[in-house]
């Protein structure tokens, strides 16, 4: 396991070895204990499994109330994943981080990328389609739901976009930043 330091050190991505052979591959996806050490939690209490084709945008999505810690990975495609960090009190606050992540039928080994509680996150597909499965500290909280603009100027999100991204219609009635900071703790 190799752990890749991003922009915002609580923020981690996460490289498993991906081992192959004539039969196909096989990668150790979770272990509590050695992501443990890593600094991700050992309790997670929801998996969640996407599908979404092309330039779909989704997010920037975070709970108020009951906020959710994620453990994503792509099972196939590739994605540009990106957390924005919602916590007051620390130092990257306001502050976003992204990574590629891609499928094990683009690379030779598994990416997971762990956005801690506290976080907003949203993707962008790059790839004809992508699954995206991640589990969660915490359940959905329909209550608590909220969505911060994914092309809001504050944030200012670098989204590695070519033509306009196919977003739902409740992400394009998110939050911009300074009505969503108005809740943050």
């Amino acid at each position: 396991m190799k752990i890749n330091a991003t922009a915002i050190p609580d923020v981690k991505l996460i490289q498993q070895s991906v081992f192959s052979d004539e039969r196909g591959w096989f990668a150790e996806s979770w272990n509590a204990e050695k992501f443990a050490e890593a600094g991700v939690p050992k309790l997670f209490v929801q998996d969640n499994q996407s599908k979404s084709h092309a330039n779909v945008l989704r997010g920037l999505h975070y709970q108020v109330g009951k906020p959710q810690g994620k453990l994503v990975r792509v099972l196939r495609g590739q994605i540009f994943d990106v957390a924005v960090d919602l916590r007051r009190s620390s130092a990257t606050f306001g502050k976003w981080v992204g990574v590629e992540l891609r499928g094990t039928d683009l690379i030779d080994s598994l990416e997971i990328f762990w956005i801690p509680a506290g976080f907003a996150h949203g993707f962008l597909v790059q790839s004809e389609s992508a699954e995206v499965a991640y589990k969660a500290t915490a359940p959905y909280y329909p209550q608590g739901e909220r969505t911060i603009l994914w092309n809001d100027p504050q944030v200012g999100v670098n989204w590695p976009l070519l033509t306009p991204p196919i977003v739902s219609r409740k992400d394009l009635q998110g939050l911009n930043w300074a009505s969503a900071i108005s809740e943050f703790e």
